[in-house]
């Protein structure tokens, strides 16, 4: 899979943009500040309805323009000529639109699969040193990209949460039992928050099954050093232990419904008092160990990124396996590594079908991926033909 052709009306800096892209490695040169990561930020929106910098969508519409465009075709592979045309439309106060192939689509995420991308960016240091939502988005945003269909079943988790959580506050300072016509509300929406939470969780802890490996062969390959890379999911919603590991990733969607439900009667008083859902996968986290040690707070800034990098790796080899090359995205990564890690992250993407790379400075990429080059310079993006 990779992308041919890039057009950008009122995206962040560029008022107009036109880019051919090709299979294999391409690399987007010029100063901090010029737009480079402009480009490679569209790609990835096209991908994900989302991007790596900002939370909302807002600052990607060009200032003083009421609305952006971003459209990309893509072809199917190498050796398969079919393509698809993605558009979206990112509006100010109002639903953003999508199309394929110029039709219509009935909602932005059904756009999503179109397009694969894995994206490494300076920002992924926050996976091993941030805080647990840092690293529940990246698992459901692989979840996402297996399975597109999570995309709603997250939007529909969050909608239940905020209504759920929203009667807990109403709720919260109140004595004595529950009135009838509460109990039966907060029953129904914990019921549902449980079903939802079910679906994702079993998801998560699948994804995260089928990536082990390749994690830890990629951090392996990367890191020069001898320990072993793990990860653990921890749920104290699932094991009802504060800082409880989950061993048990054979548990089907419905034992963790029952759980989750189990749980939140087990905590209601502690969730009315408190006015907050304290059950369901918006509290669990990812556990990253280098050998016998967790890598947050144990590990150095080196190895922290070996293991940044390491999952992004085994994001690809999964999505790979799953018979989709996704695009690859190096965004500003080369400029945070040492010559070792330059190297060693340089020798395992070359093959992928598409490399976007965007560098300050161009001797910070690797000789290794050689390709097609552009500078960026105040928003005009020319070829570079030395």
């Amino acid at each position: 899979m990779f992308v041919t052709q890039l057009s950008l009306a009122d995206f962040r800096s560029y008022a107009v943009a036109e880019l051919e892209l090709s299979p294999g490695v391409t690399v987007f040169t010029g100063r901090n500040g010029q737009g480079k990561t402009n480009l490679v930020e569209a790609v990835e929106y096209l991908a994900t309805l989302a991007s790596h910098r900002v939370a909302f969508d807002a600052p990607l519409i060009r200032k003083g323009a009421e609305r952006a465009i971003v459209r990309g075709r893509v072809q199917a592979g190498l050796d398969d000529p079919r393509s698809l045309l993605l558009e979206i439309e990112i509006n100010t106060g109002r639903a953003n639109k999508a199309s394929l192939n110029r039709g219509p689509l009935k909602r932005p995420r059904d756009l999503l699969g179109a397009l694969r991308v894995v994206l490494f960016s300076p920002e992924d240091l926050a996976l091993v040193k941030g805080d647990p939502a840092d690293r529940r988005r990246f698992l459901d945003e692989l979840v996402t990209a297996r399975w597109p269909r999570m995309a709603g079943v997250r939007a529909d988790y969050e909608r239940v949460l905020k209504q759920r959580s929203s009667l807990l506050k109403s709720l919260a300072g109140r004595r004595g039992p529950l009135a009838e016509d509460a109990s039966i509300t907060l029953d129904f929406f914990s019921d549902q928050l449980a079903g939802l939470g079910a679906e994702i969780t079993r998801a998560r802890l699948d994804t995260l099954g089928d990536m082990r490996a390749g994690v830890a062969e990629a951090y392996c390959a990367i890191a020069p050093a001898e320990d072993v890379a793990a990860i653990a999911y921890r749920s104290s919603s699932i094991t009802g232990e504060t800082n409880g590991i989950v061993d048990d990733e054979h548990l089907d969607a419905a034992a963790l419904h029952a759980r989750y439900v189990e749980r939140m009667i087990e905590r209601r008083g502690e969730e009315i008092a408190r006015g907050l859902s304290l059950v369901g996968p918006h509290r669990d986290d990812l556990v990253l160990s280098l050998g016998d040690f967790p890598a947050k707070g144990y590990a150095s800034h080196g190895e922290c990124w070996s293991f940044a990098l390491a999952l992004r790796l085994g994001s690809d080899a999964l999505l790979r396996a799953g018979g989709v090359a996704p695009v690859l995205i190096l965004d500003d990564v080369f400029a945070e590594l040492d010559e070792v890690r330059r190297a060693r992250l340089a020798e395992r993407v070359a093959g992928a079908e598409q490399v976007l790379i965007t560098a300050a400075v161009a001797g910070d990429v690797p000789a290794g991926l050689a390709g097609r080059r552009f500078v960026v310079n105040a928003g005009e993006v020319s070829a570079d033909d030395e």
